[in-house]
């Protein structure tokens, strides 16, 4: 069955003719929501969605964590891409706080200002030129919840798993109770 998250032209019982909405993309909405927490892991990754429920539930605040869940009945293999463990080294990204964003065996992202390039690690570029990933910065957790939605785009960015955004936001009951957030 057709849902908002469902591809472009996504041929189902609910929609014969194909989709014709552009997918609808949780991840920005939860940015343009000031969530403090959002990160994205998936069903077959049982350590890394654990970590990912645990990190979103200890947050005070908003928080948001997109799950990739298989669903056997009416989409079947639709995130096959980034599950499988021989497809997805090309397709997927771990997000570590710190760390530089590396992926397949030789790749990583590095920054032109605030375009993400797909680089080679060799030659031209080494580990020390990747961006590195900084779960605060709300303006990269925007560039990364748009890494997917360039459809018409040459070059096919991974998708990031992990934490996309971690800021400490001011909480309801604190805005109450007259309590700032340091």
């Amino acid at each position: 069955q057709y849902s908002p998250t469902s591809e472009l032209n996504k041929v189902t019982k609910s929609s014969p003719f194909g989709s014709a909405d552009m997918p609808f993309n949780p991840i920005s909405l939860a940015l343009g929501a000031n969530a403090g927490f959002i990160a994205r892991s998936m069903d077959r990754e049982a350590k890394h969605l654990q970590e990912m429920l645990r990190r979103s539930n200890s947050h005070a605040g908003t928080s948001f964590l997109e799950i990739y869940q298989n669903c056997h009945i009416f989409n079947d293999g639709a995130f096959e891409i980034f599950s499988n463990r021989t497809l997805r080294k090309d397709y997927v990204i771990f997000l570590e706080h710190g760390k530089p964003l590396t992926f397949s065996e030789n790749k990583g992202i590095r920054l032109e200002g605030y375009i993400p390039q797909v680089v080679d690690i060799g030659d031209n570029y080494s580990v020390d030129d990747l961006w590195i990933h900084d779960e605060q910065d709300v303006f990269k957790a925007q560039i990364l919840a748009r890494f997917f939605e360039e459809p018409i785009s040459e070059i096919i960015m991974p998708r990031p798993f992990g934490v996309i955004f971690n800021k400490q936001l001011p909480v309801l009951n604190d805005l109450i109770n007259g309590n700032s957030v340091e």
